[in-house]
């Protein structure tokens, strides 16, 4: 792991913290690096209608994109689980809008990390490409 990695997971675990998860009592954090750099945090935020629930690898991710990142190189997702917390596929496919190779760095409550690409992860997204226009 670089220096970066540590920074990333450090911002992960900051923004666990902050996750509204009063249903389920499983918190998530998440921290997605841009390509310029920048780093963005989200946690999970949870609804009494579950089906509105929102990853905290989405609400990281919304949160770049809405400050005009397109460009993903890494996110950090740390979770309540004994194990590293993988994406779920919905996040998955969202992670691969902005780059099917990223880098996946994934900790349970003891922040020993797993990395895999995304593309591991998620061998064949949807990808825009495939969007037949008219």
């Amino acid at each position: 792991m670089n220096h970066s990695d540590h920074t990333l997971l450090q911002k992960a675990i900051e923004a666990q913290q902050k996750a509204y998860s009063p249903y389920s009592g499983f918190s998530v954090g998440a921290a997605v690096l841009t390509g310029s750099k920048k780093i963005y945090s989200g946690c999970n935020i949870e609804n009494s209608s579950y089906g509105l629930t929102v990853c905290a690898e989405r609400v990281a991710l919304f949160k770049a994109v809405s400050e005009g990142e397109t460009q993903m190189d890494a996110i950090a997702i740390v979770g309540d689980s004994a194990e590293p917390l993988p994406p779920c596929g919905a996040c998955r496919q969202v992670m691969a809008e902005f780059n099917p190779n990223m880098r996946v760095l994934m900790a349970g409550r003891d922040h020993q990390i797993t990395i895999f690409s995304l593309a591991e992860l998620y061998p064949n997204p949807f990808l825009p490409e495939k969007l037949e226009k008219k």
